[in-house]
């Protein structure tokens, strides 16, 4: 039998961790999954899977990054009994066509929208928070950020703001069945931009510079990450240079009843607990 409790897969994530925090505020019972909770989720790991839902209502989904797991958890969501589930994706992803990025955010949306189960789909925008949480945050240490974003700009969306609209929509339910919402920060601004925001807010010198996205690539892969997950942050930007992503919305403030914070925002904030200091 489900009761009131709702589970936050990615509990030690970028949102997982700032929407349990949000859920107990509400008085929304929690619990918090990863591969290092107290109660364990491991995607690669099925067998971890059903405690995980025993006794959920609702469950906060993150993608993993591969396409396919999230059918199959679906399926055994609705065999547990579960009733809800909010997913968080890429922003614009029925707009992506041809490339080659986010097959597992895609992957996850099928199965979860085509599923039995109420849901809301949230589409994000890039992160703030992935230039001092993130891989663009060693780069800005060392004092230069390249990446191959050029003259289109992004909307980027603070995370906070992404994890209140999450927490919301969990403790709405019915309110936003069926839903998709697609969330951007207040206005579009270019990489370049937005070092030189961080280096001002910082007072360090930093400077932006554009490479190839094959150049991106192997400079990822030189940091550590492997040749998968370099590639498919370097799709990422092809996909940015097409300018479909780069528009913002009114989802966000429809939602909150507020508008979204500003990257000058997070600035400030980053800035003040010493994200940039070396």
């Amino acid at each position: 039998m489900s009761n009131d409790t709702t589970l936050v897969l990615g509990a030690t994530g970028k949102t997982g961790r700032r929407v349990i925090a949000r859920l107990r505020l509400r008085g929304t019972p929690v619990r918090a999954a990863s591969r290092s909770s107290e109660t364990r989720f491991d995607w690669s790991d099925p067998g971890t899977w059903d405690a995980a839902l025993r006794g959920v209502a609702a469950v906060y989904v993150v993608a993993p990054a591969v396409p396919g797991p999230v059918h199959e958890f679906t399926a055994r969501a609705e065999a547990a009994g579960v009733r809800r589930l909010v997913l968080l994706s890429g922003r614009g992803a029925d707009t992506w066509g041809d490339s080659s990025f986010g097959l597992d955010m895609r992957s996850a949306e099928d199965a979860v929208r085509g599923s039995a189960l109420e849901w809301t789909v949230l589409r994000a925008s890039n992160f703030a928070q992935n230039f001092d949480e993130e891989v663009f945050h060693a780069p800005l240490l060392a004092g230069e950020l390249a990446t191959p974003a050029g003259a289109v700009p992004e909307p980027f969306i603070d995370i906070d703001d992404v994890a209140d609209a999450a927490a919301l929509v969990l403790s709405e339910p019915g309110r936003h069945a069926g839903r998709i919402y697609e969330l951007t920060g207040p206005r579009p601004i270019l990489f370049e931009e937005a070092v030189e925001l961080i280096a001002r807010g910082s007072g360090r010198p930093l400077t932006y510079r554009k490479i190839s996205p094959d150049e991106y690539a192997a400079t990822l892969v030189r940091d550590g990450l492997s040749e998968d997950d370099a590639h498919h942050v370097a799709e990422m930007f092809v996909l940015m240079e097409r300018g479909v992503l780069a528009t913002t919305t009114e989802d966000l403030a429809a939602l909150l009843g507020r508008a979204p914070r500003t990257f000058e925002d997070y600035v400030v904030r980053a800035a003040a607990a010493g994200a940039w200091r070396r």
